[in-house]
């Protein structure tokens, strides 16, 4: 299959994501037939805590074991509690868990406590130990540009490795806006932190608005795996029927 290399970077990118209520283990058999399927290998697969053995289990069958394995806590709700954050997170490296994405307490603030929300992210980092860490903003929720570049700063200075716009459960998912804030906030502090787009990216081309401004604000040889992550699963999908698209009607 003949990728075009802006696709091709958007799948190494690609943290496919499944995380449904009532997910079963033959729906992450399928996210992992879709990993199997794209040309080029996901970055991550992002599933529920109780999902984490089936994905592993399904991708190291399907040759894919480099692909890692990211789980959620705190999750969807990014309530204001450091034992929940830690114990949390313990289960989840015990399952096998490679990447923590952690929600940020966003209420405690928009309550102006922002005391509550480092004592999480403290946790969160330090529970999580030497696995990368994405913190998710919930940056719909915020409201303003001034308080998404607060949390920003605040999970960066707590040790995040990625920043990451949103759980996807929220009213407002993901947006350039709010990535421009996000990313001119990882840029102010020295490119160290990563940036992860998520929530209602479905197409190559909602995507590339993300890429670009990454680019625009980091330089294009930041946007790696490494730094740069779109959670997604039906942009791969999309991405594929681009590939192979279905013949015209007779």
């Amino acid at each position: 299959m003949d990728t075009p290399a802006p696709l091709r970077r958007l799948l190494a990118c690609l943290d496919l994501t499944r995380l449904g209520d009532a997910d079963t283990p033959a729906d992450i058999a399928a996210l992992c037939d879709l990993a199997a399927r794209l040309p080029v290998a996901p970055a991550a697969l992002c599933v529920h805590p109780e999902m984490i053995t089936s994905a592993r289990d399904g991708l190291l069958r399907r040759g894919l074991a480099g692909v890692a394995i990211a789980t959620v806590v705190n999750f969807p709700d990014g309530a204001a509690d450091p034992a929940r954050c830690r114990r949390e997170i313990q289960r989840a490296r015990g399952a096998g868990a490679q990447e923590i994405d952690a929600v940020l307490p966003w209420r405690a603030l928009l309550d102006d406590d922002p005391d509550a929300v480092v004592a999480c992210l403290m946790a969160v980092r330090e529970a999580s130990g030497p696995l990368p860490v994405k913190v998710i903003l919930e940056s719909g929720e915020l409201g303003s540009a001034t308080r998404i570049r607060e949390a920003s700063l605040l999970a960066i200075h707590a040790g995040a490795d990625f920043i990451k716009t949103s759980t996807g459960k929220a009213r407002v998912h993901a947006t350039p806006e709010a990535a421009e804030v996000m990313l001119q906030a990882i840029a102010d502090t020295g490119g160290r932190c990563g940036f992860k787009a998520a929530g209602g990216i479905r197409t190559p081309e909602e995507a590339a608005q993300y890429v670009a401004i990454a680019a625009r604000l980091l330089g294009p040889l930041w946007v790696t795996p490494t730094r740069f992550r779109i959670g997604a699963s039906s942009l791969a999908e999309a991405v594929l029927a681009q590939l192979s698209p279905k013949p015209p009607e007779a």
